[in-house]
């Protein structure tokens, strides 16, 4: 090959160089033609589905497929080239594993797409949850994957790198033995999301109470969990500490809930009339789904009486709204109509009024 491009013979490597041109042209364009015709008939066949998730995967795949019958064709046409191989072969050492490393990871992207796109017209807010959570951690996961193995690939391309791993391999033991001791927070984390995927404890929408804070669940990664509170504030949670340490999930099954509302009054409260008004107001209620409803003393001190009035409501959103509207409501019906069941400190000294208005205090 270097005698053909020999500087001292400028007649002999242009021809060369017009060859090999020429070549590649034709190959480039054969595969063109080739990769317009395949995808013609892919997508007459996926437009006579009834679903667009068909369409939504071959669209994604088209890129990275194109260049791939590009490389395929340049490839075929090198083998019948000597010279034009010895160019070609370097390059398409990195070429191949990028190209399939770009369809993997597309691939990857178009079928968590399609699965999305399922789901949103799923009826089943528990289990589209569920199915999400699965989804973005698997998909990431994956993504991590084909990455790590395309670079990989990539890398013993070179000859020098390949010789050194393979120099390597003797080590490997201990290697794989410092490499896990440094890298045991990352693994644990790895670990820690592959099993929140599968044993599902929480799922991306779900209402969880970690550290003393309740929010929605937004994110879930490898490595940590983002959960967004009321106050739009975002915690970030390690995922390892879900597992580790428990939490409260308060829509595990279903977001249809129970909460109580509390009312602490004095003892000479009448409860009877209480309860009444406490059932006329809830059964009344729009967001009282009719479940449950009771009204019990779950506490009696000298000073006081503590009364836990339980509701029910289909959502999480609902049955806090309730509880305000209840416990709201109940206050200013005892203001109106047992005003005396509201709780005040008092003072009582026999005579108080009598000594605290002799300025030398009582008499022998």
């Amino acid at each position: 090959m270097l005698d053909r491009y020999n500087p001292l013979n400028w007649e002999i490597d242009w021809i060369a160089i017009g060859e090999g041109a020429l070549l590649v042209s034709v190959a480039v364009t054969v595969a063109y033609l080739l990769y317009r015709a395949v995808f013609a008939v892919v997508r007459r066949l996926t437009s006579l589905s009834e679903t667009h998730v068909d369409e939504m995967v071959v669209e994604r795949v088209r890129r990275p497929v194109k260049w791939s019958f590009i490389a395929i064709g340049v490839t075929v046409v090198a083998q019948s080239d000597p010279h034009l191989q010895g160019v070609w072969e370097p390059i398409a050492r990195f070429v191949r594993p990028a190209l399939l490393g770009w369809i993997a990871y597309t691939l990857v992207k178009a079928f968590t797409a399609a699965l999305e796109y399922r789901l949103e017209i799923s009826d089943d807010p528990v289990a589209m949850r569920s199915r999400r959570t699965r989804i973005a951690i698997l998909s990431r996961t994956a993504t991590f994957a084909i990455i790590f193995i395309t670079v990989g690939l990539m890398l013993m391309g070179i000859p020098g790198v390949r010789d050194i791993g393979t120099t390597l391999l003797a080590s490997a033991g201990l290697a794989a033995l410092a490499v896990g001791a440094a890298a045991q927070p990352a693994l644990k984390s790895l670990i820690a999301g592959l099993q929140m995927a599968v044993t599902e404890p929480l799922r991306i929408g779900d209402l969880v109470k970690v550290d003393g804070q309740a929010g929605r669940v937004e994110e879930i990664k490898m490595s940590f969990v983002t959960v967004r509170t009321w106050d739009e504030r975002v915690l970030i949670v390690p995922t390892s500490r879900f597992l580790d340490d428990g939490f409260e999930n308060w829509s595990r099954k279903s977001e249809a809930l129970t909460g109580p509302v509390m009312l602490h009054l004095d003892p000479i409260a009448d409860v009877g009339p209480i309860r009444a008004e406490f059932e006329r107001y809830v059964q009344e209620h729009d967001l009282f789904d009719k479940r449950n409803m009771a009204l019990v003393m779950t506490e009696a001190y000298p000073e006081s009486v503590e009364l836990r009035m339980s509701v029910s409501a289909k959502t999480i959103g609902e049955l806090f709204q309730l509880r305000c509207d209840l416990r709201e409501h109940m206050l200013k019906w005892l203001r109106e109509n047992q005003p005396e069941a509201l709780i005040r400190h008092r003072l009582e000294l026999p005579g108080g009024h009598t000594k605290a208005g002799e300025p030398d205090g009582p008499k022998a």
